[in-house]
């Protein structure tokens, strides 16, 4: 009978499946985590699964939310994590566990591209602390089971994926690795946009680090124009979310101050007791076992033999400047850039302090000999896990049906920075019909209710003004007995509300939501890039079953 040996490498894989699923039991329960966020992201995925149903391809409109009146926050709200959502929903989990599917997944997906990127150049027991400190550091825990960030959860998946792709394109410069650049460059961005615009600096800098050291000028080019073609493939996101911003109230909600009162003190970097509460009061520690491994990696940053030096440096400084950011001190540097306003939240920056401390901690162990390593890392590891067994688990769980989220529903998001300028904030109450007479009579029979079609017969005995109860938003359209029909949208009576005028007699109404030009030019972008990258795959293809047969 054959002796079963693992070797070190699957003995990390299923380490790390092990420090998963441990840290993933608490989404075993009923209903999903109580967060700050999870109730309304659930919402928003309903009504994001909604549309792909009728056959909409890119979600921009979110007919249930905001009491029914509809809101157009999908249209700046990362899609990534609700196309992972949609199809687990689709695949025949109900709605909560889809949301806790799309958390477990990338938990694990996020400690895998870690690892693998990490053992390309510090081995595999350092990769492995480095990927197990990068799932277990304290805010990973905060983003999963306190605030119920979907978004920068998934996220986490995508920079150490970057980087890895980064590095196999220098070692091997084929078609392969430059896709995985493209690709992993475009799910960051569709996964969570303040942290793509975080890490990208950074992963740019790192690949100049990594020709510094090939000295290959053609792969740096390659390199630079995946992650640029990777960014053309998300425009059918990220074009319209920029331009289009402009109508919504995200620059007066992001441009206040209020990112100078969510600074956070040094002392809470070190320490903090673990709280369910909202900004100020959740934890915003490092870790223990992160400042160990920080202040144990001081040693080897100024030893001149250190093989990883250079890059030991780097991240060591992308560590002080996350730091930095997320202190009062850095006040002047926001009024500059005033970029950073825009993050609204300087503790956002902790997701950068886990990238770089989990780095550095596999760069540090890298630095003793493997039998140390062997001793050594199961130990912090062990460390590590006892530490961190308080936050594995949520304050409560929320229960709700499916039709709970795909019906009407009150929310939005927390600050209505995606509601429309010329809209109120938040609206307070359901409309009392669809649609309705607001000059004139006459009788309304609703025929077809769509997310993003909306049909009617109306018999109008004199003239008169309709009001449609759907949040105006470019792209809405009018269309009376088929010719269109004008808009207005601020009736102070009904701010931000469709209404337009009708003639007396019988009427077909179709009111339908359809892409601006924006929209249409971002699609065709993302279409192009899309197609040619399929039709780069061709050849191979062909090759290989060329080959088979």
């Amino acid at each position: 009978m054959k002796k079963l040996i693992f070797s070190s490498n699957s003995i990390s894989l299923i380490t790390i499946i092990l420090f998963s699923f441990l840290a993933l039991l608490a989404l075993l329960q009923n209903g999903i985590p109580l967060t700050h966020d999870g109730q309304d992201h659930l919402a928003r995925i309903a009504n994001f699964y909604a549309s792909l149903s009728e056959g909409i391809l890119v979600p921009r409109w979110a007919g249930n939310l905001n009491w029914g009146y509809g809101h157009p926050v999908m249209m700046f709200l990362y899609p990534l994590p609700s196309y992972m959502a949609s199809l687990f929903h689709f695949l025949g989990f109900d709605i909560s566990n889809s949301f806790k599917l799309v958390f477990a997944f990338s938990f694990i997906a996020s400690a895998f591209s870690m690892y693998y990127w990490l053992r390309t150049f510090t081995g595999i027991y350092p990769a492995l602390l480095g990927s197990v400190l990068y799932i277990y550091l304290p805010y990973r825990f905060v983003d999963m089971y306190v605030r119920g960030a979907i978004g920068e959860h998934v996220a986490f998946i995508f920079p150490p994926l970057i980087c890895y792709f980064l590095v196999k394109s220098s070692l091997k410069g084929n078609l392969w690795n430059f896709t995985g650049i493209i690709l992993s460059s475009a799910g960051l961005i569709l996964a969570h946009n303040a942290i793509s615009i975080m890490f990208f600096p950074i992963i740019i800098f790192y690949g100049l680090l990594d020709y510094i050291k090939h000295k290959n000028l053609l792969v740096a080019i390659k390199q630079i124009g995946s992650i640029g073609y990777g960014v053309l493939l998300s425009a059918f996101f990220w074009i319209p979310a920029f331009l289009e911003g402009k109508y919504t109230l995200r620059d007066i909600v992001t441009g206040s101050d209020e990112y100078s009162h969510r600074y956070i003190d040094l002392k809470s970097l070190l320490y903090g007791d673990w709280n369910y509460g909202i900004t100020g009061q959740f934890s915003t520690q490092i870790g223990l076992v992160g400042l160990a491994v920080l202040a144990l990696g001081l040693f080897f940053l100024f030893k001149k033999y250190s093989a990883h030096r250079k890059s030991l440096f780097f991240w060591y400084g992308v560590f002080v400047v996350s730091i930095f950011v997320m202190l009062p001190i850095s006040k002047p540097i926001y009024e500059i850039f005033t970029i950073l306003q825009k993050f609204q939240f300087p503790w956002r920056f902790l997701s950068v302090t886990v990238f770089s401390v989990s780095v550095i901690s596999a760069i540090v162990f890298s630095y003793l000999s493997k039998n140390n390593q062997k001793i050594i890392v199961p130990i912090f590891l062990a460390v590590l896990l006892l530490i961190s067994l308080p936050y594995m688990k949520a304050k409560g769980y929320l229960e709700k049906e499916d039709t709970f989220y795909s019906g009407i529903y009150s929310g939005t998001t927390d600050t209505g920075e995606s509601a429309p300028i010329w809209s109120v904030r938040f609206m307070e109450k359901r409309p009392g019909r669809v649609a309705e007479f607001i000059d004139g009579y006459g009788r309304i029979f609703p025929q077809t209710r769509k997310t993003t079609v909306h049909t009617y017969e109306v018999q109008a005995t004199t003239s008169s003004k309709i009001l449609e109860n759907t949040l105006y938003f470019p792209g809405w359209n009018v269309y009376v007995d088929g010719k269109k029909a004008p808009i207005e949208f601020q009736d102070q009576n009904h701010r931000g509300l469709i209404t337009f005028p009708l003639s007396s007699g019988n009427h077909k109404i179709d009111i339908i939501f359809k892409d601006t030009k924006v929209r249409l030019i971002a699609n065709l972008i993302s279409t192009i890039c899309l197609l040619l990258l399929i039709l780069l795959f061709v050849p191979k293809f062909i090759k290989v079953f060329t080959k088979k047969s």
